[in-house]
């Protein structure tokens, strides 16, 4: 049970590396706190961690405060990660948010109190909520705690209903997400415990609801919020990486061709190195390989290509970027051979080197492929008529 709920905290936990971007931000910050004291709430809660801090303090259940301390303070988290969602004037919401501390530490303070007073010298690992529910000052100490994290999961799940409704996209995805896991944590984890604390005060044993059902289900609880956190962001940073990959792959022609010619320090191969920084390397190389290949242009050359596009109906469009892909095969062609340079200079400019972006290398590279191909067309014509 401990490696799961451990699991359950270091997924938890690392999603706030994917939201820890702008670490000036508000909003990012006490999103990442309130992760950061979900993930410490699992680890608390372990078996393996509340025995081994009832040995390290020498007092039985001394981990059950600690740990009903520490989900106070992820409770007190999520109600300030919805003032800062709020928003209002810096003081507004500072005021707001000192409450909300001020609450839950009195809640905290109370909590350790009632469990100095209790008598809990018979330790419990896994059904402590149970085996003393109908103890002096710990049943007091238990329903605060469940009562402290019920109304901020409530609020939660109340202001992503609201607000549900006026987004859209991604954030309306993860805002979904987020009630999901909230209404997990109120149905399976909360209810539960109060469902198992109810039947023992009426003299019934449900004691399984609260030890083998709560649990799992406030790790799923959980993950579904933090994959509502996190889906926002991390989504369209993933799409980018797509779209860098296939840039990158579209490119292949072009720097097959051209790469020879480059004079960029070549980019050492890592698994590692994301597509989006594969292609930036990509783009910078073969800009350098056509200014090394622009003494080879040939004006003539690309001026026949123009002109047989627009002779079989093609228009200006398909036309131009034909005509530098011929030209750009002949330079390379010309420069790997040794030959010299035309002896007129061209004086014409690629598009993909006078526009910004990927769209016009990518497009001088289809229209080389192209170009190779109906060359490897006409050679193997050629052949077979000799043949």
């Amino acid at each position: 049970m401990s490696l799961v709920v451990y699991l359950a905290a270091v997924v938890f936990g690392l999603s706030c590396l994917v939201l820890f971007r702008r670490p000036r931000s508000r909003l990012t910050l006490s999103t990442c706190v309130a992760i950061l004291l979900g993930s410490l709430v699992f680890v608390c809660s372990a078996p393996l961690t509340l025995a081994t801090v009832n040995r390290l303090t020498g007092v039985p259940n001394f981990g059950a405060p600690l740990t009903y301390c520490m989900m106070s303070a992820y409770s007190c988290s999520l109600l300030v990660l919805l003032i800062n969602w709020r928003g209002g004037s810096r003081a507004r919401v500072r005021r707001r948010v000192l409450r909300s501390v001020a609450a839950y530490t009195l809640l905290g303070v109370a909590l350790v109190v009632l469990f100095a007073l209790a008598d809990t010298r018979t330790e419990r690992l896994t059904d402590l909520d149970t085996y003393y529910a109908d103890t002096p000052y710990m049943r007091v100490m238990i329903v605060l705690y469940l009562a402290g994290h019920s109304a901020a999961t409530l609020a939660m799940c109340a202001v992503c209903v609201k607000w549900g409704r006026e987004v859209t996209g991604l954030l309306r995805t993860g805002l979904r997400l987020i009630l999901a896991g909230n209404l997990l944590d109120v149905v399976g984890f909360q209810l539960t415990k109060y469902t198992a604390l109810g039947a023992r005060w009426t003299g019934h044993d449900l004691d399984f609801l609260s030890t083998s059902v709560a649990p799992p289900m406030a790790s799923l609880a959980a993950l579904t919020c933090a994959s509502g956190f996190v889906l926002p962001r991390l989504l369209p940073a993933a799409g980018a990486q797509w779209r860098g990959l296939d840039l990158h792959r579209r490119l292949g022609p072009l720097w097959r061709l051209v790469r020879f010619a480059s004079t960029a320090p070549e980019q050492p191969y890592s698994w590692w190195r994301l597509p989006r920084e594969r292609l930036r390397w990509r783009e910078m190389s073969i800009h350098d390989a056509l200014l090394a290949l622009a003494p080879y242009f040939d004006d003539g050359v690309r001026e026949r290509a123009h002109g047989a596009v627009l002779s079989a109906g093609g228009t200006d469009r398909l036309a131009r970027p034909a005509g530098e892909a011929a030209m750009l095969a002949d330079a390379a062609r010309r420069a790997a051979a040794g030959e010299e340079p035309p002896a007129v200079p061209s004086t014409h400019r690629l598009r993909a080197t006078e526009v910004s972006g990927t769209g016009e290398l990518v497009e001088l590279a289809r229209a080389l492929d192209d170009v190779t191909a109906a060359g490897a067309d006409r050679n193997g014509t050629v052949r077979a008529a000799h043949g």
